[in-house]
């Protein structure tokens, strides 16, 4: 499966697209939306959505979400969770929880067992900490899992058509966000970042990926050399290893200083 991704500046625009994908073919616990919502505001929005009477028996309960002794709950299948680093999301559907539980929400155990037995191949786990940077500026973000490159060209078209960004597009606006202040750090460190800016960016987003970016050094050093190996292989005889690694070691700074910083505002 293929993860397609829409970004949206309000979620009533997210909300349209969403009503437009269920009209593809693609089943409800392959697409979600996810948006930011301060805690009162979710909770106001959770009591008003509609339980779905098509829904399985005992779904809204197996989907709460649980992190830090703050227990999220679900109108239907709509649920909230805390991520590090971010604060409250909501997200829709199994889709949703498994987004949410690989950005670092604990999600409780019967919808965990859910999301396993859902088994999502392709879940975009590299991609998250875009979603996460979308949903810190305010804005919502639809993905969709699509079974194949035809049915993934739909919608990708589709979410055009009703005019979300693309995922790259967000992804360019992110490291745009923090090229000023990661050059001044490579100066004052006696390094160029024009120079080397690929394989630094590069390191940087690698040490972001969901599945690693909240472990010790020591427990991700193979996940990073096995990453940096795939780089060499694809640019061979450049310079690789120094850029990379500091990069990678800057992109753990920097989501550690993302989790301080919402630790304080919480």
């Amino acid at each position: 499966m293929e993860a397609v991704t829409g970004v949206f500046h309000t979620r009533e625009a997210a909300e349209r697209a969403l009503s437009e994908l269920r009209n593809t073919g693609i089943p409800e616990d392959r697409i979600t939306l996810l948006t930011p919502g301060a805690v009162d505001h979710v909770e106001k929005e959770m009591r008003e959505v509609p339980r779905d009477t098509t829904e399985q028996p005992g779904m809204g309960n197996a989907m709460g979400a649980l992190l830090g002794g703050s227990i999220g709950f679900t109108g239907g299948s709509l649920l909230m969770a805390l991520i590090p680093g971010l604060g409250p999301v909501t997200a829709l559907g199994l889709l949703g929880a498994g987004i949410l539980g690989a950005a670092g929400a604990t999600i409780g155990g019967t919808a965990a067992g859910r999301i396993e037995n859902a088994s999502y191949q392709g879940l975009p786990e590299d991609e998250i900490f875009i979603y996460e940077d979308c949903l810190r500026h305010g804005q919502s973000v639809v993905v969709a899992l699509a079974e194949d490159n035809g049915q993934a060209s739909v919608v990708r078209d589709l979410l055009k058509q009703v005019g979300a960004d693309s995922v790259d597009a967000a992804r360019e606006r992110w490291w745009t966000g923090l090229r000023s202040a990661e050059q001044e750090h490579c100066q004052n460190c006696g390094k160029d970042l024009s120079q080397d800016e690929k394989f630094y960016r590069m390191g940087f987003e690698a040490a972001l990926h969901a599945r690693t970016r909240c472990m010790e050094f020591d427990q991700v050093s193979a996940e990073m050399e096995a990453t940096l190996e795939d780089v060499r292989r694809q640019y061979p005889g450049e310079n690789v290893e120094e850029p990379f690694t500091r990069g990678y070691r800057r992109g753990r700074e920097h989501y550690q200083r993302l989790c301080d910083e919402a630790q304080k505002a919480a």
